[in-house]
C-alpha cells in the first residue's frame, strides 16, 4: 500500500469547517460556494473583527515599524500620490530612503488622502494566521490590505479588481456602491483601466447595492463587480482580502507549456509567408488545431495538476517558522520533544518502486528511507506527537528522522505536551 493511499494530497489545513471563511459571510459556506462564489455578491452583518485589525494597529504600522513601500501607499481623488512624499529616510544606522515619514503620512492625511497599508498578510501577526487558515479555506491564494479613509473622503472612484475581494469593516462607516460587471471573471490581463469608458457609464447607473458597512459588517465581491466607497462620519478602516483564484485559463497555459512537447506544433511557418493575408495562415491555423485537438485528448491529469501546483502554490505561505525557537529544538531533540506537522504546509508523501518515501513540497522533494513509511504517515496526520512515540522506527531513527524534518522546515515544535503520555526513554518501540 502507498503512502498516497492512506493520505490526501493536501495534508495539512483541511477545509473542514473552514473557520476564516465562517468569518466573512453570515450564510453557510456551502451555500455561499453554491451560490456566491464567483457569481454575485454578498453582504453579511454582525461579524467581529476588532481582534484582527484596528485604529490602533494601523498607528503602530505607521510609527514603530518601519514600513517601507511598497508595504504602503497614499491615494486621494482617484490618483496614487508620490511616494517621496511621505517617505524618507530614518535616521542614524537606518539610511533606507523609502522608510515611511510618519508626520508626513498625518498631514496628507488630513488633507483627506486614503493611506493604504499592503501585504498585512505579511506584517500584522493576527492576519498572516487569519490569511493563511483562509486560503487554506477557499484553496486560492490570498492578500490583504487596509485601507484606511478620512471622514467624508473616497479613496478610488469606481472601479472593478481582476481578483475577488471581502471587505472586512473594523472601524467607522463606509458606503459601498457595487454595479455589475462590465466583463465577467477578467483576468489579470484584463483590468479595469483598459474599458474605462464602460466603467464610468455603468458606474453611473442604479447600483446592484447601495449599503453603508459598520464594524463587524462584510461583503464579498466577485471579480469583475464594480465598487466604489466613501467614509462618512468618522476615520473609516476596512480590510479587503484579495482573493487570487486559479482559473480554468491557468489549466490553459499550463497546457499551453506542456504542447511545447507536441513536435508538429514546434514546426515553423512555411518560409515567406505573409503574415498580412488571413488566407495564408488559415491552413496553418487549421494544422495547429487538428494537432492541438488530437493531443489533448491524451494530455496527463497528474502532468497538468504538478505544474499547476508548482505555479500556484509559491502564492501561498505556510505557518511561519521561528528560526531561532527551530534551531534549538534542532539543537535539543530527543525522545521526549513533541512535535507537528508544520500548519497550511502543502505536503504530500508517495513511495517508489524501491519501497523509499517521497515527500513532495512546493518547492522541493525529500526522500526518505522505506522504512520511515509509517512514521511519516504518523507526522503527515498533523496531530502532535512525540518523538518516542513515532510508529516502526528505534530511537535513533526517530531522532535523525524528525531532526530533518525539523531543519526541511516540515515539521515544528509543538506546546501540547501536557495532553500526551509520558514516554520511557529506554522503549526502543
Amino acid at each position: 500500500m502507498t503512502v498516497d493511499s492512506v493520505l490526501p494530497l493536501r495534508t495539512t489545513g483541511s477545509p473542514a469547517g473552514r473557520p476564516a471563511l465562517r468569518r466573512c459571510v453570515s450564510i453557510p459556506t456551502e451555500r455561499f460556494a453554491e451560490e456566491h462564489w464567483s457569481q454575485r455578491p454578498l453582504l453579511s452583518t454582525g461579524g467581529e473583527f476588532a481582534d484582527l485589525f484596528g485604529l490602533d494597529a494601523v498607528d503602530d504600522l505607521l510609527t514603530r515599524r518601519g514600513l517601507r513601500t511598497p508595504f504602503i501607499r497614499l491615494a486621494k481623488d482617484g490618483a496614487v500620490i508620490d511616494p517621496s512624499r511621505y517617505t524618507g529616510q530614518a535616521g542614524a544606522g537606518a539610511e533606507i530612503a523609502d522608510q515611511v515619514v510618519d508626520e508626513r503620512v498625518m498631514q496628507l492625511f488630513v488633507d483627506g488622502a486614503t493611506i493604504v497599508l499592503q501585504a498585512l498578510h505579511r506584517t500584522w501577526p493576527p492576519l498572516v494566521d487569519f490569511g493563511q487558515q483562509l486560503a487554506t479555506d477557499l484553496g486560492h491564494p490570498v492578500q490583504i490590505n487596509a485601507y484606511v479613509t478620512p471622514p467624508q473622503n473616497q479613496g478610488f472612484a469606481a472601479h472593478y479588481d481582476v481578483h475577488d475581494v471581502f471587505v472586512l469593516q473594523v472601524a467607522g462607516e463606509k458606503r459601498w456602491l457595487i454595479h455589475e460587471p462590465v466583463l465577467e471573471h477578467p483576468l489579470r490581463s484584463q483590468p479595469w483601466n483598459a474599458r474605462s469608458d464602460a466603467v464610468a457609464a455603468r458606474a453611473s447607473e442604479e447600483p446592484v447595492i447601495d449599503t453603508v458597512l459598520r464594524p463587524g459588517d462584510a461583503l464579498y465581491l466577485p471579480r469583475g463587480w464594480l465598487h466604489s466607497a466613501q467614509a462618512l462620519g468618522a476615520t473609516s478602516v476596512h480590510l479587503t482580502i484579495g482573493v487570487h483564484p486559479v482559473t480554468r485559463h491557468a489549466l490553459v497555459d499550463v497546457l499551453a507549456a506542456l504542447a511545447a512537447d507536441v513536435p508538429t506544433l514546434r514546426e515553423s511557418l512555411p518560409l515567406g509567408i505573409d503574415l498580412d493575408d488571413p488566407t495564408a495562415l488559415a491552413p496553418e491555423l487549421t494544422a495547429v488545431v487538428d494537432a492541438l485537438a488530437g493531443w489533448l485528448h491524451t494530455a496527463d491529469p497528474s502532468v497538468v495538476a504538478s505544474r499547476l501546483r508548482a505555479a500556484v502554490r509559491p502564492q501561498s505561505r505556510p505557518e511561519p517558522v521561528t528560526p531561532l525557537a527551530q534551531a534549538a529544538a534542532v539543537a535539543a531533540l530527543d525522545q521526549q520533544t513533541v512535535v507537528r506537522l508544520r500548519r497550511h504546509l502543502h505536503c504530500a508523501a508517495s513511495d517508489l518502486p524501491d519501497g523509499s518515501v517521497v515527500l513532495r513540497l512546493p518547492d522541493r522533494t525529500l526522500t526518505l528511507p522505506a522504512l520511515t513509511a509509517p512514521a511519516v504517515k504518523t507526522l503527515l496526520s498533523g496531530a502532535p506527537v512525540r518523538v518516542g512515540d513515532l510508529p516502526g522506527l528505534d530511537p535513533g531513527d526517530r531522532v535523525v528522522l524528525v531532526r530533518r524534518l525539523l531543519r526541511e522546515a516540515v515539521c515544528v515544535p509543538s506546546s501540547v505536551v501536557d495532553a500526551l503520555p509520558r514516554t520511557d526513554p529506554g522503549d526502543a518501540g
